[in-house]
């Protein structure tokens, strides 16, 4: 289980075009459907990856805080299912739908759209406020697998509530540490 950083996409850069199937409902969702009042939350993460494993249940609870706040809410599975076949849409489908996730999980098959955010890792955490630009990206709490720290996703709850109040957060953000996304070989 190799530690990624997340690579820190600079505040302030435009929400990326995306058009994806979502893995539940097969409807194509695309970046200019994401009209949340307060903002935009885009979760890379997928059903594998230990450090998704070990915040989902808060990861979830938080994103559902964040839909009942005015955010959209997608998250975005990259990984290469020729290598990782349980990231797969099948799979992805059977998760989202047994946990009842509120918001689409989209299949990004082709990489394109994790290219464009440059995400790095599982989990990698986007905000944009309410005019589609980045406000946070980086970790969701300190915890880690096997660190003994609580779950709490205080970095990102605070970022959505301050985001939500139509303030900036704190410039200084921690990245997020994660599983690398599984690139399709070459």
């Amino acid at each position: 289980m190799a530690a990624t950083p997340s690579t820190m996409l600079p505040l302030g850069t435009p929400l990326p075009d995306l058009n994806l199937p979502d893995a539940v409902s097969a409807k194509v969702v695309s970046s200019a459907e994401l009209t949340g009042r307060s903002g935009v939350l885009v979760m890379f993460i997928c059903n594998h990856c230990p450090y998704v494993i070990h915040i989902r249940e808060q990861l979830l609870k938080v994103a559902h805080e964040a839909l009942d706040a005015g955010f959209s809410v997608v998250a975005i599975n990259s990984n290469s299912v020729k290598t990782h076949p349980q990231d797969g849409p099948g799979p992805m489908k059977e998760l989202a739908t047994k946990e009842q996730w509120r918001f689409p999980y989209l299949f990004d098959e082709s990489q394109v759209v994790a290219r464009a955010f440059q995400a790095a890792c599982t989990p990698d955490l986007f905000v944009f406020d309410a005019r589609r630009r980045l406000a946070y990206r980086g970790q969701f709490d300190d915890s880690r697998p096997g660190n003994g720290k609580p779950v709490t996703g205080r970095d990102l709850r605070d970022a959505i509530a301050t985001i939500a109040k139509g303030e900036s957060p704190p410039a200084e953000q921690k990245a997020s540490i994660g599983c690398n996304i599984k690139w399709h070989p070459a």
